[in-house]
């Protein structure tokens, strides 16, 4: 991200582009993460987001400013997490898994989104604007739209609190281990936060973002096979 501008490690275009597809995840990704979470709640009988106002895209609503200045300086962030009341819930472990497993597939809806646009504009318009230089701009766009959506659900997959993989996890744990791990929730997320900086976290998810990247890719491709 930044680290990779200020080094020179990418055009003026190319940083502009990443800058642009990161800005517009920090204000509707972030948010749209977040409501998925609330939304989800409410649906499985917990309105705590609801009544706190948070069920919306507005980004003032959700921006967690350390979070969106670790998105933009190494390419993992997070938003300010909706509240979620477990005791609400109808099956506290299974549904909290649900509720958590929300936000992820929401990155994954929108990384979709963003390659299906991609194959639309590759599929519709002419060569001869295919080297244009509007043209190349707006895959660039797109291309790191999607790649940070996908690094963003592939992180929050990640097993250790407070990330949602540590949620989804515990609806598979004995209640006694999911109770250690709730407990020991400060120390696992300073080590969460140590594995970021140091660029642990980024060898972890580098192979996982690579499949479902391409996967997606895939996906979205085709409905335009036909055509090509």
């Amino acid at each position: 991200m930044l680290y990779s501008i200020l080094r020179g490690q990418l055009s003026f275009m190319d940083a502009v582009m990443e800058i642009l597809a990161v800005t517009i995840i920090i204000l509707l990704i972030l948010p749209l993460h977040e409501l998925a979470h609330g939304f989800v709640a409410y649906k499985l009988g917990d309105n705590t987001a609801k009544r706190q106002g948070r069920l919306t895209l507005n980004p003032l609503h959700h921006i967690d400013y350390i979070g969106a200045l670790c998105l933009l300086l190494v390419g993992f962030g997070w938003a300010e997490p909706v509240p979620v009341n477990p005791y609400n819930l109808k099956n506290p472990k299974r549904d909290m898994a649900l509720v958590a497993l929300a936000g992820p597939v929401a990155n994954l809806i929108a990384a979709l989104a963003g390659y299906l646009v991609a194959n639309l504009l590759v599929t519709v318009v002419p060569a001869s604007q295919m080297s244009a230089a509007w043209f190349s701009a707006v895959l660039t766009f797109l291309s790191y739209y999607c790649s940070v959506n996908v690094g963003l659900a592939v992180f929050n997959l990640i097993p250790l609190p407070p990330l949602d993989g540590s949620k989804i996890l515990g609806a598979f744990l004995p209640d006694r281990t999911y109770v250690k791990m709730q407990m020991n929730e400060r120390m696992l997320s300073i080590i969460l936060i140590v594995c970021v900086w140091i660029g642990v976290v980024d060898k972890i998810v580098y192979y996982p973002r690579i499949w479902i990247d391409s996967a997606l890719w895939f996906v979205a491709s085709l409905p335009f096979l036909p055509f090509r």
